[in-house]
């Protein structure tokens, strides 16, 4: 089998007649226990820097860092990179770059917002229940067109990624601008700020639980559906300890989450603030609400899941993948590599929509100079996890646990007071390090 399906998740079949099974005793050491779960060396390493990050800014800030409040706020500021980073995945591996999204973002967000601001409430009024939907589905058309024009332009015109997207990066720009000459659209509709992940826009503690057993089923049900996949097609299969070790840690990791997300309560000012406001009866006792799982994170759970199935799963992930370890074999394979790039570019614009939709119901309105520098961010937060420059190699996992990585260094440097110039240049040392990394553990495999 080639590089490229092997980097795109494909496993390797057995090319026996009846089904090998690898070995079931314990490996030695944790290299071999490590290659025996299929874990990846280099996402290994991430979760350690990761770890030390906390553990490090922890210290230094007397405890402020790791604490239910700021770990509630570091996944919600996460939220809207880590969305658009797991589709650069996608444009990075094939060998494109997007420096547009950061803009699409802002433009999308000021559409949406003026749809829902100015142009449904002269039909529908203020707050309509189905405002949200309506302008969400209004931005999800409007990113979803300029990526299909962006993706025609670079895959049937054959003009260069970085020319048409450094050209979107300023047209999409000029044009939030243009929408509204420069004014901040406000307020929002009241449904849509909940995507924002404030007071109202959490699951509770209740919900969080139920959304927290549910990860898990779906991890025991993918775990060994998958498994059970391997054994009907004769692939190789991980020895159970290491399915059930695999299952048990990313467990684990989910309920963990969901009790320090329960553990940060709503202010009870802002509770009683929020009753208030939606004529609801406020009780003399104090309130006692917990915040649980932000809509924001929900959000990039969700994507990150249908990422995942398209990537490993989809006729179009595979290719992706293909086109990135060797475009011109994927050509004259019988790839439609034009129309294939169109369909990144298309998914990339729904993705800048989506985090549209978080970043400007975070402020509650929708600035000109929303998404502002997240280009970059999501260029690094993908390629701090793992996706390769060179092509055809990276995860929507790793994308993810980039822009985690990226924003926790952000937020850590800024309880401590750091100036932001300096945040920059930490993040671009880090990007940097992050590269050459990447490029010594390829040239250690011999993929370069």
């Amino acid at each position: 089998m080639s590089d490229t399906q092997q980097a795109a998740g494909v496993p390797t079949p057995v090319h026996a007649r009846n089904p090998v099974h690898v070995d079931q005793n314990r490996p030695r050491g944790v290299g071999g226990m490590l290659r025996a779960m299929e874990v990846d060396v280099r996402m290994i390493g991430m979760i350690v820097a990761l770890i030390v990050i906390w553990v490090v800014f922890d210290l230094v800030t007397g405890g402020l860092f790791i604490t239910p409040r700021n770990l509630f706020n570091l996944s919600v500021q996460t939220s809207s990179v880590a969305i658009m980073a797991t589709g650069m995945v996608f444009v990075i591996v094939a060998r494109h770059i997007d420096l547009s999204v950061g803009s699409l973002l802002g433009f999308c967000a000021m559409m949406m917002g003026t749809f829902q601001t100015n142009w449904l409430p002269a039909h529908l009024g203020f707050n309509y229940p189905a405002t949200w939907i309506l302008a969400i589905a209004f931005g999800i058309i409007v990113g979803l067109v300029v990526g299909a024009l962006q993706g025609f332009i670079i895959g049937y015109l054959s003009v260069p990624a970085f020319i048409v997207t450094l050209g979107g990066y300023l047209a999409w720009r000029g044009a939030a601008w243009w929408v509204t000459t420069g004014q901040t659209v406000a307020p929002l509709d009241r449904n849509f700020t909940l995507f924002g992940g404030g007071i109202g826009g959490t699951l509770g503690a209740t919900w969080s639980w139920v959304f927290g057993i549910i990860a898990v089923a779906a991890i025991i049900f993918f775990a060994f559906n998958g498994r059970r996949m391997r054994k009907a097609f004769d692939f190789p299969l991980k020895p159970m300890w290491a399915e059930i070790v695999n299952v048990v840690v990313l467990s684990a990791v989910m309920i963990a989450f969901v009790i320090v997300m329960n553990a940060y309560p709503v202010p009870e000012r802002a509770a009683k603030m929020y009753l208030q406001a939606r004529n609801m009866p406020v009780p003399d006792e104090p309130l006692n609400w917990s915040q649980g799982i932000a809509l924001p994170v929900v959000a990039v759970a969700v994507v990150a899941l249908i990422m995942t199935y398209v990537a490993k799963r989809t006729k179009f992930g595979r290719y992706v993948f293909a086109m990135g370890g060797n475009p011109q074999a994927a050509e004259l394979s019988g790839i439609n590599t034009r129309r294939i790039t169109m369909y990144i570019f298309m998914l990339m614009g729904v993705l800048a929509a989506i985090s549209g939709v978080i970043a400007s119901a975070r402020l509650q309105s929708a600035a000109n100079d929303l998404g502002t520098l997240d280009e970059l961010r999501v260029i690094a937060a993908a390629v701090i996890g793992g996706t390769s420059l060179a092509g055809g190699a990276g995860t929507i996992f790793g994308a993810i646990l980039g822009a985690l990585v990226m924003q926790s260094l952000q937020s850590g440097m800024a309880l401590l007071g750091v100036e932001s110039s300096l945040q920059s240049i930490v993040v671009g040392v880090v990007l940097v390090i992050a590269v050459l990394v990447d490029q010594i553990y390829r040239r250690r495999v011999g993929t370069v």
